[in-house]
């Protein structure tokens, strides 16, 4: 057998060595899961329990199936935003208990098992609420930081982040993220489902770009 045949082996059976390839098809396997939701009856519990569980541990975010569900029935595309939203911050707060009662036992659990949680990731975050708290989480909350990394290092760095703040700039941050998303759905329906879908990141982070100017530009004439 030659290497071409043993890389495509390793890559369709995730044996040792092949971690990365793995991980891509499980991750795939769970974004296919929240899709098929939009298909189904319970398509808007499910979105809320989604939406609940992304900010805490779950890795594929809400928006999946909020726009699924709204490119089939763009009418109630602002229905499924407050869904997602109420259900996300609900889910935020319970990543600040996590971090703020939690951690000290079962810290070493959750850096090993989600996704994009790690050491380093958490350090960085403590430093940035230092110095810039509200920032950091409405920027997380817009755009597609994973959340769950800053509502949990809201809860073990309560002492820059209590529960109050991390609801009421998630409120704000996941509330204008989602109904961007609703907005576009409403007036455009499923022709627009696919570019959102490939443009969402670039959409969001341009606008936090914008928004942190205009923050700049407020402070510089302050």
């Amino acid at each position: 057998m030659d290497s071409t045949s043993r890389k495509g082996e390793a890559a369709a059976t995730g044996v040792p060595g092949t971690g990365t390839v793995a991980r891509r098809g499980l991750i795939r396997r769970m974004y296919d899961w929240v899709l098929s939701w939009a298909d189904s009856r319970w398509g808007t519990p499910a979105l809320f329990v989604i939406s609940f569980a992304e900010s805490s541990f779950f890795p594929i975010p809400p928006d999946v199936l909020q726009i699924a569900l709204s490119a089939a029935r763009p009418r109630w595309s602002f229905w499924y935003a407050a869904v997602s939203t109420v259900a996300s911050v609900l889910g935020a707060m319970l990543g600040w208990y996590i971090g703020y009662a939690l951690w000290a036992t079962l810290g070493e659990f959750f850096l090993t098992w989600i996704p994009g949680l790690n050491q380093d990731n958490m350090d960085k975050v403590g430093r940035l609420y230092e110095r810039h708290a509200v920032w950091t989480i409405f920027t997380a909350a817009f755009t597609p930081i994973p959340f769950k990394v800053i509502t949990i290092a809201a809860g073990v760095f309560s002492q820059f982040v209590p529960l109050w703040t991390l609801v009421w700039v998630s409120l704000i941050g996941r509330a204008a993220r989602f109904f961007l998303v609703a907005t576009m759905l409403f007036f455009f329906g499923p022709a627009v489902r696919e570019f959102i879908e490939k443009r969402l990141e670039l959409v969001t982070i341009g606008l936090a770009v914008l928004a942190a100017l205009g923050f700049a530009a407020v402070k510089w004439l302050a």
